[in-house]
């Protein structure tokens, strides 16, 4: 039975489409796959687009119910996620501190790696994609190390692929840190999306994908 998306995943791949940061073909992504898609969301570039973004990472954040205090965006795509997702929970009464990382400790000034708010306890990390796991993983790593908790990870697309294992880097996460993860859109939403769009043999080659690669 196809996942039924919400408002929130529907409106954000018609962004993605908008502004080209998906892209339907054939793309060879780092771990030699061949996929049938392909997501950039560095592609959505401008005061518009970003407002867009955000509205719906907060709303998706808003209705997984996570209990949390903060938000943390690891460098770099983390930094202006986490700055414009604070300002839509803002937008609708919920004003949530945040803090970003440098990839490089500053030795002068204030010095550190943390820029912001200081963390608060429950700390949401807001990133665009995991892909082998690994950023997320040190963005976890620094949250615990300065003595507070991970809350739940939030992306925007769980492209629901196997990793390194029989499971995603989403389900991985779940299970090795016991941490919930909360996706904007999925992948059976983009099957969702480009069934309404695009071709039969786009849909085709997706749904071949995932039954080669996807996870349950």
């Amino acid at each position: 039975m196809p996942e039924q998306p919400t408002d929130f995943s529907h409106e954000f791949l018609a962004l993605a489409d908008r502004y080209d940061a998906l892209k339907f073909g054939e793309f060879k992504l780092k771990s030699g796959r061949i996929s049938p898609y392909f997501f950039n969301m560095g592609a959505i570039a401008s005061g518009a687009g970003m407002k867009q973004l955000a509205a719906g990472y907060a709303a998706a954040l808003t209705a997984a119910g996570i209990d949390y205090d903060s938000l943390f965006g690891p460098a770099y795509k983390g930094i202006p996620l986490v700055a414009t997702v604070a300002y839509a929970l803002a937008e609708h009464g919920k004003d949530m501190p945040f803090t970003y990382n440098r990839k490089e400790a500053k030795d002068h000034g204030e010095g550190g790696t943390l820029v912001g708010a200081p963390l608060g306890q429950k700390v949401v990390i807001v990133d665009d994609v995991i892909t082998a796991g690994t950023a997320v993983r040190e963005a976890i790593a620094l949250i615990r190390a300065a003595g507070s908790e991970v809350a739940g990870v939030l992306i925007a697309l769980d492209r629901q692929e196997r990793g390194a294992d029989e499971r995603s880097p989403l389900q991985a996460l779940a299970e090795d840190e016991g941490i919930p993860t909360v996706a904007v859109a999925t992948l059976a939403n983009v099957i969702d999306y480009a069934r309404d769009r695009y071709s039969a043999d786009t849909v085709a080659a997706i749904r071949d994908y995932r039954a080669q690669y996807g996870v349950g």
